[in-house]
């Protein structure tokens, strides 16, 4: 396990105290689905979203693996399951993907403002007819002069109602495959892009989600990430991130909810006896705790090698696997050790119990997982 230095350390407890003050009303925000402005401009206000990026765009310079540690302590303090996952969107699928990719225009254009919080950001990647299946897209992009003319819609776009600057993939050549896609930066108010009504969802209530319409919705060619023809090196990038940096906030409301549970199953007694004497109880929270540090090691362990440019396919989808799996057996576990309380909505484990459920969907679901292993061992 990794040796966090002081430096490290003070950077995460410098920011604790946030942390739960970012989940102030959650049960408010899950409830109305509304997505919780007051607490993302306490976010902002942190500093926390300008953990990975270049001083030079007002960010902190900090690694991918101190970003991991930092935002593992958010899991564990914020109770806004929501208000995580639209925190690492928008630091990830946006700003990751300019900072790496972007050219020098667009990053001194945009990163201030994805580094302040005050524009917000989002990727467009899924498709009604597709799903997990990118490389089915419709979504095309055909040069036009200086610009790229954008047509066909887009669905389960996180942050896209409140979003200002959109990550969007579109295939700019049908024929070629995979270089066939390009990554384009889409401001809200461009022409021909219409923003789709929130979509009501299971879990992550607070994280809005919609579908996005491009009706020769015409982007200019400076606003191209990265290179034409390489929208699928951008997304491999911004996948790996993303699925570090959220299953990682995960583990954190993992290591909160076993907290939680232990301290719980210590209190509550029946038949004469804590609930925590009582095996089946036990056994519950011993599997909850070996989870968490499977999940925790395999998604710090994959970030090392990506951090020194290993090949991660395999490990990416098996920390994947693992985490999503871990976050969802911890959630139910959780509300079955609580019983009847853990079933009502005031102590909160229902609602992340349907947030963990997400985890097996989004980033390519549990199948897909399962699939690109199958397929890196021969079969």
């Amino acid at each position: 396990m990794i040796e966090w230095s002081s430096d490290q350390r003070d950077l995460r407890d410098g920011l604790t105290p946030w942390f739960e003050k970012f989940g102030d009303d959650h049960f408010r925000y899950d409830k109305q689905a509304e997505f919780p402005r007051v607490p993302w401009d306490a976010v902002a206000r942190s500093g926390l979203l300008r953990l990975p990026f270049g001083e030079e765009w007002g960010g902190l310079g900090q690694s991918l693996l101190t970003t991991m540690y930092v935002l593992e302590g958010l899991g564990h303090g914020c109770r806004n399951g929501g208000l995580n996952f639209s925190v690492t969107t928008h630091m990830v699928s946006t700003g990751v993907s300019l900072q790496r990719f972007g050219s020098a225009e667009l990053k001194r254009r945009h990163l201030p403002g994805v580094c302040e919080g005050t524009t917000i950001g989002a990727h467009a990647i899924s498709e009604p007819g597709s799903g997990s299946d990118a490389m089915n897209m419709r979504t095309t992009a055909v040069a036009d002069g200086d610009h790229f003319v954008l047509n066909g819609s887009k669905t389960f776009v996180s942050n896209g109602p409140v979003a200002d600057l959109i990550v969007v993939y579109a295939k700019t050549d049908p024929t070629a495959g995979p270089l066939g896609v390009t990554a384009f930066l889409v401001e809200r108010d461009t022409p021909g892009l219409t923003v789709g009504n929130p979509i009501e969802k299971m879990g992550l209530k607070a994280s809005p989600l919609c579908e996005l319409y491009f009706d020769d919705c015409r982007v200019p060619k400076a606003n191209v990430i990265g290179r034409v023809g390489t929208g699928f090196l951008v997304l491999d990038h911004v996948m790996k991130w993303e699925i570090l940096c959220s299953f990682i906030v995960g583990t954190g409301e993992m290591q909160r909810r076993l907290e939680s549970c232990i301290a719980y199953a210590g209190e509550r007694t029946a038949f004469g006896q804590p609930i925590g004497g009582f095996q089946s109880v036990a056994n519950r929270i011993v599997d909850m705790k070996i989870g968490l540090e499977t999940s925790r090691k395999w998604l710090y362990d994959t970030a090392q090698k990506v951090t020194t440019g290993q090949k991660v396919t395999v490990d990416l989808a098996t920390a994947k696997l693992i985490a999503s799996r871990a976050a969802l057996e911890s959630a139910l576990s959780a509300v079955q050790i609580f019983g009847g309380n853990g079933y009502m909505a005031e102590y909160g484990l229902e609602q992340e119990l349907r947030g963990a459920v997400a985890g097996t969907i989004y980033s390519g679901t549990t199948e897909v997982q399962y699939s690109r292993i199958a397929s890196m061992l021969g079969l």
